[in-house]
């Protein structure tokens, strides 16, 4: 069984950070978790807010948790309020069911880790995830 490296996880945030720049994305904290939601690497940018650390890693924590990408879980939660509102709280906070946290799947289909992503919109979060789960050579869940 394969497991996410600690250089994929560099490379996805250092590559997501390129992109970020590359859109002109305000200063943005990335976060990889492994697959049993435990911290791979993380960067946030000069200039990143406070809160960016704990929003893309909750970003992060409910997709891997989930096992789906955190813009699914949005669409999840407007369906059942309740029930995430409930997960939030058994996950101390660290659940975050809005746009910007991906999934990550090796090439063999199996899910390795998540990658969220805050300081942009949910849309531009989500997107340098992916970019930067591509870059190394897997595959992000949207």
């Amino acid at each position: 069984m394969s497991a996410l490296t600690l250089q994929q996880a560099n490379t996805i945030i250092s590559k997501a950070l390129e992109k970020a720049r590359e859109m002109g994305i305000r200063p943005v904290t990335v976060v990889v978790l492994d697959d049993g939601g435990h911290l791979k690497a993380m960067q946030r940018e000069d200039g990143a807010s406070m809160f960016r650390v704990a929003v893309a890693t909750g970003k992060a924590w409910a997709s891997v948790g989930m096992g789906v990408s955190s813009r699914a879980l949005a669409a999840r939660a407007k369906e059942n309020p309740n029930f995430m509102i409930t997960l939030a709280a058994t996950a101390q906070g660290k659940f975050l069911p809005q746009p910007g946290g991906v999934l990550i799947r090796d090439e063999h289909h199996r899910i390795v880790g998540a990658a969220g992503a805050s300081g942009g919109t949910g849309d531009e979060d989500e997107a340098i995830c992916a970019f930067g789960a591509e870059q190394a050579g897997l595959t992000a869940d949207l």
